[in-house]
């Protein structure tokens, strides 16, 4: 947790006095909640516009996707892949993690204000020029000597974001997600209404970068009118310390986090060419879209809960259960539906071509739910002011993949990347649940029956899609898919209803006391 300043500033100047003018609209916003009722409804709202802004955005996104999967091909997608993976690289290795610091932080975080906003102005920038210089260097390595005026471009997205008001960060620390969800939207919408005009006339991966800078473009000039707060370029030496304090465990936990998610595009784009990278980054993108992003979600509301729970061990259990509880619920009978429908959903929707990833993509549907279950511990170990935990579980898992993605790689293609991923994310992501039960001073059987119904009734949901498929002889049209999801949804509700029929009001009231 950081400090508050020894000697805080008590002068009234004109400038003060505007910037005191200026936080009016939302000093209600700063007020320190303690655990009860009002942070019961603020989270069950917070909730609300969360779940509304992922919902709205994935419809979006994976109409998008279909759409372009149809226009362009698996080779465009791989070649901005390889863009996207360098600037991530960049993005994770100077993450400052000032943000999430200022979330965690308990006091008044104004006077950080400008601090972090100015280091985010300028690493943006720097960020940038870095990426422009070391362009040609990325698209050697990966062979793909197309990859280097995309990655120059691309560098533009980094000036966006470094320029977009630091005040947006009141939106998750506060739960304010009606307003995060038109900033959030307002650039999904623009990448939406670029990129698919441009695919359908450019034809190739330039149409994948200028959606994403038009998105990142309108966000930016957003955050300005969503939230009152006006950044100045001041740079303080002694907040930024003590903003790194906190930011640093980010740093750390973000750097694995890139090996995890990115080291095996990484290495697919290295060893087996753009095309199986396009391959293997749809079927990560498609599995793993409706589990983890409810997850995200649910994510991003708990942590600034926990944050503000963590002196209430007896609150911090109940809210964690019922959260664990939530997301069980919803994303095992998901991963379930997209392991068996896998083949279904891309020869109908994306297309004969995309057929070579279905086998990764029902092994990364695996691996999505183990890190949907096991995502909801993280924002608890940061919530408490222990991101170090997070840190050594990631290493863990990195240690595990780096010993078997190569070989598994080499014999099985992609398939055996997602394999290698997999088979680490269920062997570390049960650890993480249970130091989350020794914390919360809880039982591992509390942990596990809130999984154990929901993981059932999957089981049986997929055996009778199974029996259903065998029955209409295979045969697969965009009506008989449907009749599948409908079908399976309306099987794991009974099943659930019969085993207990108090777990649907169970899961309702469980948002009430996240």
């Amino acid at each position: 947790m950081i400090k508050t300043p020894e000697n805080p500033e008590t002068t009234e100047t004109p400038a003060s006095k505007k910037e005191k003018t200026s936080y009016r609209g939302f000093r209600r916003l700063r007020k320190l909640i303690t655990p009860g009722e009002s942070l019961s409804q603020r989270v069950v709202q917070a909730g609300f516009w969360a779940f509304a802004l992922r919902i709205v955005d994935r419809l979006f996104s994976l109409t998008r996707t279909i759409v372009l999967a149809r226009v362009l091909s698996p080779d465009d997608f791989g070649l901005f892949g390889i863009a996207l993976l360098a600037l991530s690289a960049l993005e994770t290795f100077t993450q400052t993690g000032f943000q999430a610091a200022l979330i965690q932080r308990k006091e008044d975080v104004r006077p950080y204000l400008d601090t972090a906003w100015t280091v985010q102005a300028i690493r943006g920038v720097a960020l940038a020029i870095i990426l422009f210089g070391i362009a040609p260097y990325v698209a050697i390595f990966f062979g793909e000597p197309n990859a280097a005026p995309l990655l120059r471009v691309l560098g533009l997205s980094m000036v966006f974001q470094g320029l977009t008001n630091i005040g947006v960060v009141f939106f998750q620390k506060e739960l304010e997600f009606h307003k995060q969800f038109i900033y959030m939207f307002s650039g999904t919408l623009a990448d939406f209404g670029v990129a698919i005009p441009a695919a359908l006339i450019l034809h190739n991966a330039w149409a994948l970068i200028f959606g994403l800078l038009a998105g990142n473009l309108v966000r930016m000039i957003a955050s300005y009118f969503v939230h009152p707060y006006r950044p100045r370029f001041r740079l303080e030496r002694a907040k930024a310390r003590e903003l790194y304090t906190f930011g640093k465990w980010i740093l750390g936990s973000s750097i694995l986090v890139f090996f995890l998610n990115q080291g095996d595009d990484i290495l697919v784009g290295k060893l087996l060419g753009a095309t199986m990278l396009g391959f293997y980054q749809m079927a990560y993108r498609i599995s793993n879209m409706p589990a983890t992003e409810i997850t995200h979600v649910i994510s991003q509301v708990t942590f600034p809960a926990y944050s503000k729970l963590q002196d209430n061990i007896p609150k911090l259990r109940e809210a964690y259960l019922k959260t664990l509880q939530l997301t069980a619920f919803i994303s095992i009978p998901l991963a379930g539906g997209i392991f068996i429908l896998a083949p279904d959903f891309t020869k109908i929707f994306l297309g004969e071509q995309w057929m070579p990833m279905v086998p990764a993509m029902q092994v990364l549907a695996l691996w999505g739910l183990s890190r949907s279950i096991a995502a909801t511990t993280g924002p608890l170990f940061n919530g408490i002011g222990k991101p170090r935990i997070n840190i050594w579980l990631q290493l863990a898992k990195l240690i595990l993949i780096a010993i078997f993605i190569y070989p598994l790689t080499m014999l099985w293609d992609i398939t055996g990347t997602a394999l290698a991923v997999a088979a680490a994310a269920l062997c570390i992501d049960p650890v993480c649940v249970y130091l989350v039960a020794k914390i919360l001073q809880c039982k591992a059987w509390d942990t596990v029956k809130t999984i154990l119904l929901p993981a059932i009734s999957t089981v049986i949901m997929l055996f009778c899609m199974t029996v259903l498929n065998k029955l209409t002889l295979g045969i697969t049209t965009l009506a008989i898919f449907l009749g599948y999801v409908v079908f399976g949804c309306g099987t794991y509700m009974l099943v659930i209803a019969v085993f207990d029929k108090s777990l649907v009001k169970q899961i309702y009231h469980s948002i009430k006391i996240i």
